[in-house]
């Protein structure tokens, strides 16, 4: 079947599980190919002209965090949104586990999404974080992480919602990774319309002489030259 003939959850079973652990664990990333038709991205990404779908809208130039706008969806989420969550977080997951046992830190979270949900609400982590963000010519992101508090599910999605080298130009993803004793290292990418890129929310555990050791990651987006470009944000913890 084609992704025109799947739901989201189906295509998310069609991630080559293997393949996607071996791209976290070399680069901190890995593309999980096609998530979203053109017509579910153009649906979502029209979502952003409908104010009483978000709980807040975010300047990144009044705050200094770049330049551009991005929105936090309001409880309930559209179905897509909501259904490539619940695919997802359990293909993340043991990936999230064998991070924690490399790095020997407590791996907090359940099977299910839902129960890491009550976990972080019972935390006091209520506010939901599942971002659509939209960039026009001249924006970009500052580099930065997604925690939002103490409790933290480690890995998280950006989905691209705009043709690149169609509808915009410029505006790649960025990674800067901080490795242990060495100069940092980036990574672009530029995200199809459609497609996701799963990355790692604060650090990845990488080799060293006494075992292994956390470097710092951090993510953005690049300026955009020309035309609009904008993404679906996944996070799979919610906010203090």
């Amino acid at each position: 079947m084609t992704s025109t003939q799947t739901r989201p959850d189906d295509r998310v079973a069609a991630i080559d599980q293997d393949a996607l652990a071996e791209e976290m664990n070399a680069h901190g990333c890995a593309p999980t190919g096609p998530l979203l038709t053109a017509d579910e991205c153009r649906d979502i990404a029209a979502l952003y002209d409908e104010p009483a779908l978000f709980r807040s809208t975010v300047d990144m130039e009044r705050l200094r965090f770049g330049r551009g706008r991005y929105r936090y969806f309001n409880r309930p989420f559209p179905a897509p949104i909501e259904e490539l969550r619940q695919a997802l977080y359990p293909r993340l997951l043991p990936i999230a586990r064998d991070w924690a046992a490399r790095l020997g830190r407590p791996a907090p979270w359940p099977d299910t999404l839902d129960e890491w949900l009550d976990m972080c609400h019972r935390a006091g982590q209520t506010k939901s974080t599942q971002i659509l963000l939209r960039y026009r010519a001249g924006d970009w992101n500052a580099l930065h992480r997604d925690l939002y508090g103490d409790l933290v599910f480690p890995l998280q999605v950006v989905v691209g919602l705009d043709e690149p080298g169609g509808d915009y130009t410029g505006g790649e993803f960025l990674m800067v990774e901080q490795r242990p004793r060495a100069q940092s290292r980036g990574t672009v990418t530029l995200l199809r319309r459609g497609h996701g890129l799963v990355f790692t929310t604060r650090d990845r555990p990488v080799a060293s002489a006494r075992g292994w050791s956390a470097a710092p990651v951090r993510h953005g987006v690049s300026t955009v030259r020309t035309g609009l470009r904008r993404t679906l944000g996944l996070v799979f913890h919610d906010a203090a």
